[in-house]
Parts: structure tokens; sequence; C-alpha cells
């Protein structure tokens, strides 16, 4: 399921928690170097406090977008994916996600009572969500990178963290 690895794309890691599925865990400093991972892993059902988390560098949003274009070419769907059809399509994958997350109350990040089979059933509904979200962007003409980047500065400014609530507790804790 996970297996430690000596450099992520950052660089070396000793202590890097790498799954299966390629994304990667930094172990927490405080609990004698047992990541949420590894406590999830072996099974302990204790709390946890949150972990680093960062994605895999493999595939990039470009990767996805060639990959989903050539499965759809190859079957020659592009007929039926336009952008209203891909729009749908997602909006009812995101329902799948959805009813995964109904009737459980509030889900702990991480997922610690979780099993891996419902973990592995979510990877696919977010996967499908990703892959129709994709080549929405893809037909719509719509740079995903480069929005995100142009998005993020304008939350930036929308939201300037000396304003949020937990920055000035921050502050004033610190004076």
């Amino acid at each position: 399921m996970m297996e430690k690895s000596g450099e992520d794309s950052r660089g070396p890691k000793d202590d890097m928690v790498v799954f299966s599925n390629g994304c990667r865990e930094e172990p927490s400093g405080g609990d004698g170097g047992v990541s949420e991972a590894e406590s999830r892993s072996q099974g302990a059902a204790a709390a946890v406090s949150p972990q680093k988390f960062t994605f895999s560098p493999k595939p990039s949003i470009e990767d996805i977008r060639r990959m989903q274009a050539d499965f759809t070419d190859e079957r020659d769907w592009n007929k039926f994916h336009q952008p209203r059809n891909l729009l749908l399509a997602m909006v009812g994958e995101v329902g799948e996600v959805a009813e995964l997350f109904q009737w459980r109350g509030e889900v702990a990040e991480g997922l610690p009572d979780w099993t891996e089979s419902e973990r592995e059933q979510l990877a696919h509904e977010l996967s499908d969500v990703l892959i129709y979200l994709v080549e929405l962007a893809e037909k719509c003409r719509v740079d995903l990178p480069q929005a995100v980047l142009r998005k993020m500065a304008l939350n930036r400014l929308k939201y300037p963290a000396s304003k949020s609530q937990d920055a000035r507790l921050g502050s004033a804790v610190q004076q």
C-alpha cells in the first residue's frame, strides 16, 4: 500500500511516505515520526493531527488532458463530448462523490474511519470529476493552470491574510 521513499520531487526525504497511487505524505514531528498514513495503515483509530500532503508530480494536468483526448479520439466520442454534456457528466460524478459522504456526519481529514475499499471508490469518483473538468476546460479553451494562478491572485486581493480572523488572533497572541 505504501512505501518509504528516499526522495520526492523537492529533493531527498528519508521519512517521506509514498502511497501506491504515488501521493506523498510527510510524517509529523510530534508523535515519534509516525505519520497519519502510517497510523491508518496500522489500524490506529486515535485522532492524529493533519499532515502535509502533496500530489505526485506526474501526470500533469496537460498529461491528463492528452490521455483523455486520446481516449475519446480512439472511441470517436468527441461528437458526444461537448461542453454542456461534459458539464452535466461532471455534475453527475460530483453527485457520486457526495453519495460517498452522505449520512456520515463530519469526516476527519485523511479519512481515518474509511476502509481501503471506500478510499479507492472515492479516488475513482474524484478522478472522474477531474477528467471531466480537464476535458471541459479543453473544450472551452481554458488553460486551467494559468486560470488558477489568476484566480489565486484575485483571491489574495479579495481575502487578505491580514484580515482573516485566524491571522488577527495569531498576531494578537504573538504581541
